[in-house]
Formats: C-alpha cells, sequence, structure tokens
C-alpha cells in the first residue's frame, strides 16, 4: 500500500490560493501543516503557538517573495479575523496566504464578518478509500476499520501505534483545544459523554437519556455535543422530514471522524461510511458551492434507511449499509418509491459474494462504491 497520499482537494487548494485567502479547517492531526507545506516548494511557516513566531505574525514580519505564507493557529490571536482583513486589503494576494487551524474557523460564516469575499474555505477530512489505493479498495476498508483514517495511526499500519495515538489525540482535544477554544470547564462530563456517544454509534440519541446519565440538564448534552461538533469530534447526522422543525426535534445521530473510538465492529462500517460522505459532501460544498446535507431516516413503523444525501433540497441519493446480508432492505424499497424526488438508491455490502440489482436498486460491494465518491 503506498506511503504517498494525493490528496483530492490539492488542485483545488492551489487555485484558491491564486485568487483569495485560503482558509483551511480540519480535525487535529488530519495533515492540514503537511499539506499546507506540499502545496509550494518556496513557503514560510509561522505558528502563533510558537512564541518568536507568534511575535512574527503580530509584527507581519515575514519575507514578501515567498509563494506562499502559511499561519497556522491564527484563530487563537485576539481578532486575527479583522487583523487578517488589513492585510489583505492592504497587500491582495501578492503574498498568498493560507491560514490553518481547528473548526473554529467554519463559525463565523455564521454571524457574518469583515473577511466576507476575501477567502475560501477548504475542509481537510480524514483519508478516503480513493485517496489511498482504489485498486485494492477492500484491503484499504480492512485497514481503516483497523487502524482508523487518521494519518498517523494509519500510515503506521500498527495496531498498538494506533491504540497510543488515540489515547493522546482525545486527551489533547479535550484537554487542551476545549478549554483553550470553548472555556469550558466540565472537562469529566465531556469525556463521559465521548464514551456515551461511542456505544450509540449509528443508533438515535435521545438529548434527555443521556441527561439522566451523566446528572446534567438535556440543554447542557445538546450544548456538549454542538462543541464536540465544532472541534471535529464528531459529526451529526439528523433524521429526514420534509419539515426542518420536525428534523431537528427527532433524534440526531452521531458519527466520530476517528471511527477508531468505536468498538464495535458492524457501527464502526457505518462509521467509515459515513465519514466518506461527510467528507464527499463537504468537498462539494468547498468547491461547487452546492450545499449538501446528510441525513437518516426512520418513520413511526421503525423504517429505517442508514443515510440520504440531499443536494440543494433535492434527495439524490438512499444509501443502507450492511456488513453482509445481500437481501434488499424492505425500508429501502419504501422511501425510494415514496419520495418525489425520485432518487437513485443503493444497498452497500461489505462482504458481499454477488452483486445483483432487486427492483432497480443495486445491491453492490461497499468498498468498490466508496472509490466512486468526489473525496
Amino acid at each position: 500500500m503506498k506511503k504517498a497520499i494525493n490528496r483530492i482537494i490539492t488542485p483545488y487548494a492551489k487555485e484558491f490560493l491564486r485568487k483569495k485567502i485560503l482558509l483551511l479547517t480540519g480535525p487535529r492531526q488530519v495533515g492540514k501543516t503537511h499539506f499546507s507545506k506540499n502545496l509550494s516548494s518556496k513557503f514560510t511557516y509561522l505558528n502563533f503557538d510558537n512564541l518568536e513566531m507568534r511575535q512574527d505574525i503580530i509584527n507581519k514580519n515575514w519575507e514578501r517573495l515567498k509563494q506562499l505564507v502559511i499561519l497556522d493557529e491564527l484563530h487563537k490571536m485576539h481578532k486575527w479575523k479583522q487583523w487578517l482583513k488589513g492585510i489583505y486589503d492592504v497587500e491582495g494576494i501578492s503574498n498568498p496566504l493560507l491560514v490553518t487551524g481547528s473548526a473554529r474557523l467554519d463559525t463565523f460564516k455564521k454571524t457574518g464578518d469583515s473577511l466576507a469575499g476575501r477567502f475560501y474555505l477548504m475542509h481537510l477530512c480524514p483519508f478516503s478509500v480513493n485517496e489511498i489505493d482504489p485498486k485494492h479498495p477492500k484491503e484499504v476498508m480492512k485497514q481503516f476499520l483497523k487502524l482508523g483514517q487518521f494519518p498517523e495511526p494509519f500510515l503506521s499500519g500498527n495496531e498498538t501505534q494506533s491504540r497510543l495515538w488515540r489515547r493522546s489525540h482525545l486527551d489533547i482535544i479535550i484537554r487542551q483545544d476545549l478549554f483553550d477554544l470553548e472555556k469550558v470547564r466540565e472537562l469529566i462530563g465531556i469525556e463521559n459523554l465521548v464514551l456515551h456517544l461511542a456505544n450509540r454509534v449509528g443508533h438515535g440519541i435521545s438529548y434527555t437519556n443521556l441527561a439522566q446519565d451523566l446528572s446534567v440538564s438535556p440543554p447542557t448534552i445538546k450544548k456538549w455535543i454542538e462543541i464536540l461538533e465544532n472541534l471535529y469530534i464528531v459529526h451529526v447526522v439528523r433524521p429526514y422530514s420534509k419539515k426542518l422543525s420536525k428534523t431537528i426535534l427527532k433524534e440526531p445521530k452521531v458519527y466520530f471522524h476517528d471511527v477508531g473510538q468505536v468498538k464495535n465492529q458492524s457501527e464502526r462500517l457505518e462509521n467509515v461510511v459515513a465519514n466518506h460522505f461527510f467528507k464527499r459532501n463537504k468537498f462539494i460544498e468547498d468547491t461547487t458551492g452546492i450545499k449538501c446535507n446528510l441525513y437518516y431516516y426512520r418513520d413511526k413503523e421503525q423504517r429505517e434507511v442508514d443515510f440520504i444525501i440531499e443536494e440543494d433540497n433535492v434527495v439524490k441519493t438512499l444509501i443502507e449499509v450492511k456488513t453482509s446480508d445481500d437481501n434488499l432492505s424492505k425500508s429501502l424499497l419504501y422511501l425510494k418509491e415514496k419520495l418525489s424526488d425520485k432518487p437513485q438508491a443503493l444497498q452497500l455490502v461489505f462482504d458481499l459474494h454477488k452483486e445483483k440489482n432487486i427492483n432497480k436498486i443495486p445491491i453492490t460491494d461497499l468498498s468498490k462504491f466508496l472509490c466512486t465518491l468526489e473525496t
């Protein structure tokens, strides 16, 4: 399996840098710094966490002849957006600027900001199948299930190293990033919530039940999950409904960006697929501007479909994930026939002996299918 990983977003990042500031966000230790440095042979790298480099950043003291200036952890600087706007308005893109950091880079989009019209936002996510080896997707998936999708544990090829990395990785996020960025002091409660969520992957979660388990209020649970989402520990998939209010009120599902947090193997498989869809949707949003949503379906009759992909408010694809069952899901067929958007429906099976098509619904190899996604 090859070690040189060609990230799918690379050519888009290079193109965006020629036009505006590029904000690159994603989970901690997903490879943002490594990726950024590989975009140019002549770059200046400054990290706000480094005291000496911090002064160079504040004083705007860097060589202006470089092809790329990388500013890491800039979001930790007070009023960093206004500071960045000032540089862009004076110097333009004569010095291409790439700003990397945590999910905090996403949040200001929701509130309006002086950087409007001056930046592109891109997400760097954990590895996907076609970035590793599209010719042997099943072997890649087996490695993902064993080691996870993050660069360091995956490339180590070692389960012990993967476990050691995982323990320190989550501890750093909760003990350092959580406190530094969110000013949250309920660390033990959030750590316990992570453990509870890891045992509920692929299942709807109840804020009320989690609140009772952790002796806090449901609004506190909701707030904590939003924080975990902002820090790229989890991503949330909400139930599909034609009425948005119903979608918000129903039980969401929670998946981990690091699938190694999930102990159950079938749930871990579903989580890997969810991560591919999350990455695919962010890629399309970042490069085309098309709004993508990921949902699941469940009704009062307990019919359930694992994933619904929606683009610009039109349902495009229905996905059911199975470990080995190649019998067509009745829920998948029901939902396909019910929806007026006439979406494509697929049943993805990890251990599939023979591909087939039933009622115009392909039952296909899961690993091969993931290679077809734009991730």
